[in-house]
């Protein structure tokens, strides 16, 4: 019957995929290293390394009571990188004595967190670490995805301008130890909280590593008269002048800093005149394919390619924005009381929905323009960004940046890939 060999096919497949598992975990080399200065036993197949202590033998036969061959194991895919260990003297930069073979593998902690480590194979043998060296690097060179150069952003500005020192501490390493060659430039961090449930510098250099890649939208911004910069979130009115004042009190620590900002946008709260255009999502388009155009005072305006997750919002600042689905979210807040405000502003904090009031709207959209209605009659085509006075420019917050532009700007939506956790937060996002 149909259903029998449908149950036929079904077993044939997991016998297939059994046997696949069993080649791939073939011994493909075996041999004695020391390991934690124990001589061990290692057996090396495509999916794993594994080695055992070599117990002695009894007097009398037998192994010797109370020894027993505890195996250890890593897995390959964990595997990021392998080097020659050797000792060299001081001042010799090649050669040196062969000490054995080291192994940097990845290591999962608790939160999301991970560590790299090194397992360290001793044998003093030139032929056979060779051996074992080559056939490791070529279960390295198998594993799809894992990039052999990068085009790498650091914001210089953040984490108080100390991002670039943090990158060459502790990812810059990393990158050398897996032989990936880099290209530094400057951007954010922003994707850290959303993609991998954690803002971990390690973490993110290891997934990238490891080829743990997942497709994200992000923004590019330009003017009418040129490109600007690309981000993933951006905000404009009480997102943008609170950052603008937390920039000008530096001094203070940053938590007081963020509160006072806050509280003191609040006190003076003011919408913005502009007028917005944006391009509907094709697939949510009806008859026409014209940008649709609200205008009016607006508290604020955000633009998001992403969730957006942060300890403030733990849904994300637009939590119904997909990851890679070629969408950005438009959330318009119109102007309100300062009552009415403050409690959408409580809502990013709860399980409640922050958008579910009368003068909140959200949009799923390709492309958005917005252009302040004030002071846009006389801005030479120079001044464009970061120049001129207050009348003339208007704070923009770009991932937590903050930018100054005295033009209409317009966002579109592209795609880009990212290092990311698998079966984390990303997937959940998709």
């Amino acid at each position: 019957s149909r259903r029998r060999r449908r149950r036929e096919a079904a077993r044939n497949e997991a016998a297939a995929a059994a046997a696949a598992g069993d080649v791939e975990d073939q011994p493909l080399l075996r041999g004695i290293f020391e390991v934690k200065k124990k001589s061990c036993d290692v057996v090396l197949s495509a999916q794993r390394l594994r080695w055992s202590r070599i117990t002695p033998e009894s007097p009398l036969g037998g192994s010797s009571i109370g020894l027993h061959r505890k195996e250890e194991s890593v897995e390959m895919k964990d595997v990021f990188s392998i080097k020659l260990k050797r000792r060299r003297f001081a001042g010799q930069e090649k050669g040196g004595i062969l000490l054995g073979i080291t192994i940097f593998v990845c290591l999962n902690k608790e939160g999301n967190k991970l560590k790299d480590a090194t397992i360290h194979l001793g044998n003093i043998s030139e032929d056979h670490c060779y051996v074992w060296y080559r056939s490791l690097k070529t279960i390295l060179m198998g594993f799809p995805n894992r990039p052999k150069s990068l085009k790498v952003f650091v914001n210089p500005t953040s984490h108080k301008k100390e991002a670039t020192q943090i990158y060459y501490e502790q990812a810059a390493p990393l990158f050398k130890l897996a032989d990936i060659t880099t290209d530094v430039t400057g951007s954010t961090n922003i994707l850290a909280h959303t993609l991998n449930g954690i803002q971990h510098t390690q973490t993110a250099t290891l997934h990238i590593i490891l080829g743990h890649l997942k497709s994200v939208d992000m923004c590019t911004f330009s003017s009418p008269f040129k490109p600007l910069r690309f981000g993933f979130s951006s905000m404009f009115g009480f997102g943008s002048r609170t950052l603008a004042l937390a920039e000008k009190h530096r001094w203070i620590p940053p938590n007081q800093r963020k509160n006072f900002a806050v509280i003191k946008t609040l006190a003076n709260l003011r919408p913005e005149d502009c007028e917005i255009s944006f391009l509907p999502l094709k697939h949510l388009q009806q008859d026409s394919q014209e940008n649709d155009r609200i205008q009016g005072h607006f508290l604020n305006v955000s633009i998001m390619a992403i969730p957006c997750l942060c300890s403030v919002a733990p849904r994300g600042l637009a939590p119904n924005t997909r990851l890679d689905d070629g969408s950005i979210a438009l959330i318009t807040v119109r102007n309100t009381s300062r009552q009415e405000f403050i409690r959408h502003l409580k809502r990013y904090a709860s399980l409640k929905n922050q958008f579910s009031f009368p003068f909140i709207d959200t949009y799923i959209v390709e492309e958005v323009k917005v252009c302040p209605r004030i002071g846009m009659k006389h801005i030479p085509a120079d001044n464009l960004n970061c120049t001129g006075s207050e009348e003339n420019t208007y704070p923009w917050n770009i991932d937590g940046d903050l930018v100054e532009w005295a033009t209409e700007v317009h966002i579109r939506c592209q795609a880009a890939e990212f290092g990311c956790c698998k079966g984390c937060n990303c997937e959940k996002q998709s």
